[in-house]
This record gives C-alpha cells, sequence and structure tokens, in this order.
C-alpha cells in the first residue's frame, strides 16, 4: 500500500513537470511570436509570466525535497527525485531565455527589426518540439528516445550559424546596424541554448533508467573531436 502511495505521488510529480514544461513552450513561442510581428504588449506578458515559471518551478522542487526526506527512497526511485530536480532547473533556465527574448523586444521600442525574422522562429519550433518530446521520454522513462532526440540540435547549430553569418554581413554593409544584430543574435543564443539544455534532459532520463550518466553526443560533437584527436 505504501508502494502503491509513492507511485501515485511519482506521477503526480511527472504531471507537474508536464505542466512546467508546457509553460516554458508556449513562452519559447509566445516570446518568437512576439518579436517577429514587434508585439510588445506580448513581450510585456512574457516578461512578467516567468514569475509563474519560476515559482511552479519552486513548488515542484518542494514537493521533491518532502519526497526525499519522507519516502526513503533507493536506488532507482532516488535517481528519479535526483534527475527531476535538474530537469527542472533546466525548464526554468530555458523559461529565462523566452523571458530574454521578450525583454529584447520590449528594450527596441520603434527601432526596426534589421531583418525579417524566417530561421529565428524555425529554431524556436524545432527547440520546443525537442523539449516537447524530451520530456514525454522522460514522463515514459523512454531510452531510446531520450538518445535520438538531441540529434536534431544540430539542425538548431546549423540555423544559429547561419543566422549569425547573415548579421555579420549586415554588419560588414553597414557598421551603423550593429546594435540592431547584437539583438538577434542574442535571440538566436537563446534559442541555442534551449536545444542545449533538452539534451540535458534527454542525459537525465538515460540515468534514471540506466544508472549511467554519460553526455549523448551530437555529430557536430564527433566532427570536433575528430578535427582534435
Amino acid at each position: 500500500m505504501i508502494r502503491k502511495t509513492f507511485e501515485n505521488e511519482i506521477q503526480q510529480l511527472k504531471d507537474e513537470v508536464l505542466a512546467l514544461g508546457a509553460m516554458v513552450e508556449q513562452a519559447i513561442l509566445d516570446s518568437v511570436e512576439a518579436l517577429k510581428k514587434r508585439d510588445v504588449k506580448t513581450s510585456e506578458k512574457v516578461f512578467q509570466e516567468d514569475q509563474q515559471i519560476n515559482q511552479k518551478r519552486f513548488d515542484i522542487e518542494n514537493t521533491l525535497m518532502i519526497l526525499i526526506a519522507t519516502q526513503q527512497p533507493m536506488a532507482r526511485d532516488l535517481r528519479l527525485l535526483a534527475s527531476t530536480m535538474e530537469i527542472i532547473s533546466e525548464l526554468e533556465r530555458m523559461g529565462d531565455y523566452a523571458k530574454g527574448i521578450a525583454n529584447i523586444n520590449i528594450r527596441m521600442g520603434d527601432t526596426p527589426l534589421l531583418k525579417p525574422l524566417i530561421d529565428i522562429p524555425r529554431m524556436a519550433q524545432i527547440g520546443v518540439d525537442m523539449l516537447h518530446r524530451a520530456l514525454a521520454a522522460f514522463v515514459n522513462e523512454d531510452v531510446e528516445a531520450a538518445r535520438a532526440i538531441p540529434i536534431q540540435d544540430d539542425e538548431v547549430d546549423a540555423l544559429y550559424n547561419q543566422v549569425y553569418r547573415e548579421l555579420m554581413m549586415f554588419v560588414i554593409q553597414d557598421p551603423k546596424a550593429i546594435e540592431r544584430a547584437n539583438w538577434l543574435l542574442w535571440v538566436a543564443h537563446n534559442l541555442e541554448r534551449v536545444a542545449d539544455r533538452v539534451t540535458n534532459i534527454c542525459e537525465r532520463t538515460v540515468f534514471i533508467v540506466t544508472g549511467e550518466m554519460k553526455e549523448i553526443k551530437s555529430s557536430d560533437d564527433e566532427f570536433w573531436q575528430g578535427q582534435t584527436s
């Protein structure tokens, strides 16, 4: 009976993590869409609602501390609880990235975008899709899915590099455009970091199931290792 109660608490915990993840996913998409449309009101909403993401993270963390203290989990259960603590921290940081993008749109004021946003929204969509699947892998404790998802980080990196090259071309042609270029570069940087943190979540999922904590390398990682070996 005690075990059954603990399993129910774990399921409720996972549901709360999914709820936090959904908040973060929406914040990322809204922040980029607001920037694309220069919708400052939506950016202000994203900025303010980051407090709700933070509070949700703290509430889950409190639940985790109670479970660890009262259930005396061993082995796999302890890995799950400890990893969940790390995962909600990763989600909170992703929320900060969305808040940062919203802040950039607010700070830009009436200044027009340096270029229409094409690749940046793609980065956001891929990152959110990766996050959604990573959280599903975490809830289902699906090791194969967790190991496969980070491969898509290469797509995000490629888009980031493309954005970087395009922005540098604008700056070369007009050095006065450097501030507007930097704004968009920071946005792309935040989205690139989202994908990196998704990889961290996937690594934690693998750890929960296997007990092994290893980096999940992308093809880019393998390329650079080959260049330096």
